[in-house]
């Protein structure tokens, strides 16, 4: 199974800085170098950068591209200015979600969608079979770069100041090209952390010099486990926990992201009839009274009887509050519905809340 591990471009880097290595989609990728609570306050308070050249990247180019695109997104990416980002699904026909990303748009006639580490695979051949009838070419550029997630209300002074990248004339969820050392480098500006950040995309040896320069600069290097703790305590799902192919956007909390007046594309009837009738269960937030720490898969009850189960829960850093996010039957799932989270042998009391436990500081 190690054998088989992924390495990233930066994999040597975080080796002889001492971080926590674990497996996560198939990669070998740090957890933590030094805590991740260290990490997590570096990102809230200051700035902290992560390898993220796990994530899967994938070109849509032809004629049709547009028109494919919005085949199989869930979003509408119709009218948008070039360099426009959107956050949304793609679903199969019974609205289960293939997986959730961005899409960059380029132009008219090219899109660059970023997916899930763990479904590159996955999601390569499903896109690959749907492009067939459609004038256009998907390429799976995922070998291809390396990125880096710069991430924190001291971003944009650390990506300029130490990269020497003009990025302030960047807006939140769009991205422009740069020409670099005589290659193309992506800069975006989207954060899954709930601060304002930058990710730079480019190849191996480019992002190599670019982590070099933030070690330099003295930059936090932070790991996937503080990136887990800090998309949750902002409401922001993870593939796998809150979104998977039997869960669809509806029933995630996510319907904002589905456009169902955009003409057809892949699963629109069953989320149109989610919508439209009302789902069974969804994703909410639940807070406990005291401090035990509800973990993914846990059980969580109301009189007695199962509910619902955990998706991701943690002490939550910034708050100090022990929180989850679960996926719970109707009609628990209605704001300040007392329930209990089953920890083990035991129960403890808590409540149905709002998924986002702290405030997003996007810089608007």
């Amino acid at each position: 199974m190690e054998e088989n591990l992924i390495k990233t471009c930066l994999h040597d880097r975080h080796v002889s800085q001492g971080a926590l290595m674990s497996p996560f989609g198939g990669f070998d990728m740090p957890i933590q170098y030094d805590s991740i609570t260290q990490e997590h306050n570096a990102v809230r308070q200051n700035v902290g950068v992560f390898d993220v050249s796990h994530m899967g990247e994938v070109r849509v180019k032809g004629k049709q591209a547009y028109d494919f695109v919005s085949h199989i997104f869930v979003n509408d990416v119709t009218g948008a200015p070039d360099g426009q980002i959107f956050y949304g699904m793609m679903c199969y026909e019974n609205g289960g979600t293939v997986d959730d990303l961005l899409v960059y748009k380029v132009n008219d006639q090219e899109y660059f969608l970023v997916i899930n580490a763990a479904n590159i695979d996955k999601d390569v051949a499903w896109i690959k079979k749907n492009a067939e009838g459609f004038d256009c070419t998907v390429e799976d550029e995922s070998p291809k770069y390396g990125e880096v997630a710069v991430q924190g209300p001291k971003a944009e002074e650390t990506v300029e100041r130490v990269l020497g990248i003009d990025c302030r004339d960047i807006a939140f969820y769009n991205f422009k090209t740069f020409e670099i050392d005589g290659e193309e480098i992506i800069v975006s500006r989207t954060g899954y952390t709930g601060e304002d950040g930058f990710e730079i995309y480019g190849s191996h040896d480019y992002i190599r010099r670019v982590w070099d320069k933030l070690m330099e600069a003295g930059v936090q290097p932070c790991g996937l486990g503080c990136r887990d703790t800090l998309r949750f305590e902002v409401g922001l799902p993870l593939y796998g926990d809150e979104l998977a192919d039997d869960i669809t956007p509806i029933e995630a909390s996510l319907s904002m992201f589905v456009k169902l007046d955009k003409p057809g594309f892949i699963g629109k009837e069953a989320l149109a009839a989610q919508k439209a009738e009302g789902v069974k269960r969804r994703i909410v937030g639940i807070e406990l009274a005291g401090s035990a720490v509800p973990r993914h898969g846990y059980p969580v009850l109301a009189g007695g009887e199962k509910v619902g189960e955990i998706t991701t829960g943690y002490k939550s850093i910034s708050t100090g509050k022990s929180v989850a996010m679960a996926m719970i039957d109707k009609p628990y799932d209605k704001l300040g519905t007392e329930v209990e989270v089953q920890i083990r042998k035991k129960t403890f009391p808590g409540k149905v809340v709002k998924k986002r436990f702290y405030d997003k500081n996007y810089k608007k």
